[in-house]
């Protein structure tokens, strides 16, 4: 088993790039056939989904625009769990298909508190794809229409994932090992 060393922490692979990659393309075809005709808006939330944003996009075969948002919502090194704002968003929302690309979703809140604020600009309809869900971690009730994978409540780097800002540029994800 190949384990890597991220500062004081061993990692393990959990999921293979070859399964990511295999999953994103089922995505991407499936939003393709969902939003035909739709010229839909995909949001890439940053920092982490960078590498699954650029990965989906690459295989949408319909009309579709991208744009990337940041979230504030941290001080320090833990969340709030209160969004202060939306940053990057420049483009009028009112009307359009939305596609919010994430890297994870655990508990929900952050997810939720960001569709209030994208409903508010008067969208014609918001869908949330997430490369991640930790279904046993959700706090809130969310309809999430495009996941790639479900996952344990395990904590995880690579393929955009960091750990204290390390380890996003893993074409693998790896789990910590205890």
């Amino acid at each position: 088993m190949d384990v890597i060393k991220i500062k004081d922490k061993d990692f393990a692979v959990s999921i293979p790039e070859s399964k990511i990659l295999c999953e994103v393309e089922r995505l991407a075809a499936q939003i393709s056939r969902d939003l035909e005709g739709k010229n839909p808006l995909f949001l890439a939330v940053l920092n982490g989904s960078f590498m699954f944003a650029a990965d989906l996009f690459r295989r949408i075969t319909i009309p579709a625009e991208i744009s990337f948002v940041k979230l504030a919502s941290y001080e320090g090194v833990s969340s709030t769990g209160v969004i202060k704002e939306v940053i990057g968003l420049s483009e009028n929302i009112a009307g359009r298909t939305i596609v919010v690309i994430e890297d994870i979703i655990d508990t929900g809140c952050t997810m939720q508190k960001l569709l209030e604020s994208l409903g508010t600009r008067n969208p014609e309809a918001i869908h949330v794809c997430t490369l991640l869900l930790k279904p046993e971690k959700l706090k809130v009730p969310l309809d999430v229409k495009y996941i790639a994978l479900e996952i344990p409540n395990d904590f995880i780097v690579g393929y955009g994932l960091d750990y204290d800002g390390y380890g996003r540029n893993l074409k693998d994800i790896y789990t910590v090992v205890e």
